[in-house]
């Protein structure tokens, strides 16, 4: 195989096109990202429609995720051993299998079991796209080539709520499974037309399968998963469960660890983290995961708990913050081509940070029109973010090393957002109760502001009964508001803390066209 550009090696006919390739293969991606959102808002009637409970329901998110987060960093490995293009192609016609399955599901049993074969399949789809981006652009043109990964990264879990509840409000959930299908052909079709493998990432088989290897990360991320998903339910570590699959993942992890450095052929190349800027690069996009979709969490929760807003209707206040990211995704892509990647991210963090502040203006008289601005100034410094993260951490990464580090990175993102959902739900939880108990404390017969306070609304509701009621039901929103405060708090320490970080993160120079391809 030959090739005409000597800065992105294996390509033919496909490196001529590279913004094809770049769209072709992040179609699927799209939506098997949006496919970890767009199912929270619909939970309660797919639970009504199969006779099960809330609780219930929600293993059809646990188990997707569980089966998504362990593929994650094996399919590096997966799409060593089958070739790039056969496993992108396979994964892709499995995840709109599995898609149909899920739509065609009649019991709860069913659903669940196929969510997790469309985990299995669809973990391996964002690490493969972004390998495929990564050889189709030459280095200088990576900026903008990130852009459109961060289009479908950072766009689709945004997007996810507000078309799950359009289409659960309007048709059926079942639909949220069967829109994938139609998208799915269209890109195997597309992927098996423009996608050539280039020599590095051609089948070499699985000659040799490394079976403790596969067992201990498979072990250590599916029971880390589920006690994240399932922490804040079970009330953490109160929860034998919790504590027992805690104790799972970190043993596992630990034997994991000490397994794979010995390998010379490991299933995860924990090896890729000596290097400093694949290293921080992880880690930064492990915070940026940790904000992106804990903030994405808490939004539509916040507006259907406090404000009586429909699922449609909150997803409608996310949707504008996505749009942005979307339309200035390009513009950053270009500008991370001439301003080194640290500096970008300090400002990006700064951005999130101002935004988290803004939100922490919370009232129950907010409106419509300001939750919008609130979510935008929330998600406007994330294209600061994730485009020079990534310039950065693949600026050394040889091409043959491509999937395993695409894999890894991958996790570390994915890995981070559970952690952030995990935590902002149990922040809000245990801080709603915090501030219960600070506010009822001035609920006082001694306290005079109280007295006149119940007096006036006895004699509007017409009894001393139905004013306690009502004083009640006040407080116990305005600690909710309070807690929500208190997490958007957090976000904002956490933003100015890796802003600071951000500036000791390793230099790179744009203009010696080394960003994002330093090894190749």
């Amino acid at each position: 195989m030959t090739s005409p550009a000597p800065a992105a090696p294996g390509f033919d006919a496909a490196s001529s096109r590279p913004w094809l390739i770049a769209v072709v293969s992040s179609l699927a991606t799209f939506m098997e990202v949006l496919d970890t959102t767009i199912v929270n808002v619909s939970l309660a009637q797919i639970a009504g429609s199969m006779g099960a409970t809330q609780e219930e329901s929600t293993w059809v998110l646990t188990s997707y995720l569980v089966s998504n987060a362990i593929i994650l960093p094996l399919s590096g490995w997966l799409s060593e051993a089958l070739g790039r293009k056969r496993y992108f192609m396979f994964s892709i016609a499995g995840f709109a299998a599995a898609s149909f399955l899920c739509g065609a599901s009649s019991s709860l049993t069913m659903l669940v079991f196929f969510r997790l074969l469309q985990g299995i399949a669809g973990g391996g789809l964002q690490p493969t796209q972004q390998a495929i981006i990564l050889d189709a652009f030459p280095p200088t043109k990576r900026g903008v080539a990130f852009g459109l990964v961060g289009i479908t990264m950072v766009v689709a879990p945004i997007l996810g709520p507000t078309l799950g509840g359009w289409i659960t409000d309007n048709y059926s959930w079942r639909w949220i499974f069967f829109m994938n299908i139609p998208v799915s052909i269209f890109a195997i079709l597309s992927i098996n037309k423009l996608i050539e493998d280039p020599p590095h990432s051609v089948a070499r088989g699985m000659k040799r399968v490394d079976y403790v290897g596969l067992s201990l990360v498979t072990l250590a991320i599916g029971f880390l998963q589920i006690m994240l998903d399932k922490g804040e339910q079970d009330d953490w570590f109160e929860s034998t469960f919790i504590r027992i699959c805690a104790a799972v993942s970190l043993l596992s992890g630990i034997a994991a660890v000490r397994w794979l450095l010995k390998q010379r052929e490991p299933v995860v190349q924990l090896g890729l983290l000596k290097d400093p800027g694949f290293g921080i690069g992880c880690l930064m996009i492990f915070v940026t995961g940790f904000s992106l979709y804990g903030g994405a969490a808490l939004m539509p929760l916040m507006l259907q708990s406090q404000y009586g807003y429909n699922s449609t209707l909150a997803g409608l206040v996310l949707s504008p913050g996505g749009i942005a990211v979307m339309f200035l995704m390009p513009f950053i892509g270009k500008v991370s081509n001439m301003v080194p990647a640290r500096y970008m991210v300090f400002f990006g963090m700064l951005m999130m940070a101002a935004g988290m502040w803004h939100t922490m203006g919370l009232t129950p008289q907010v409106d419509y029109g300001t939750f919008v601005w609130m979510r935008i100034t929330q998600v406007l410094g994330l294209p600061f973010l994730f485009i020079p993260i990534s310039t950065l951490a693949f600026m050394n990464i040889p091409p043959g090393m491509n999937n395993k580090a695409s894999a890894f990175y991958s996790l570390f993102r994915n890995i981070g957002g559970s952690v952030g959902i995990a935590i902002a739900a149990t922040y809000v939880q245990r801080h709603a109760q915090l501030r219960q108990w600070q506010l009822s404390r001035h609920l006082s017969p001694y306290n005079p502001v109280y007295r006149e306070y119940l007096r006036s609304h006895a004699e509007k509701f017409g009894s001393v009964k139905a004013a306690m009621g009502g004083i009640y039901h006040e407080l116990f929103h305005q600690s909710a508001l309070l807690a929500y405060i208190d997490v958007y708090r957090m976000l904002m320490f956490v933003a100015l803390a890796t802003a600071g970080f951000a500036l000791f993160m390793p230099h790179n120079d744009p203009k010696a066209g080394r960003a994002a391809g330093g090894g190749h």
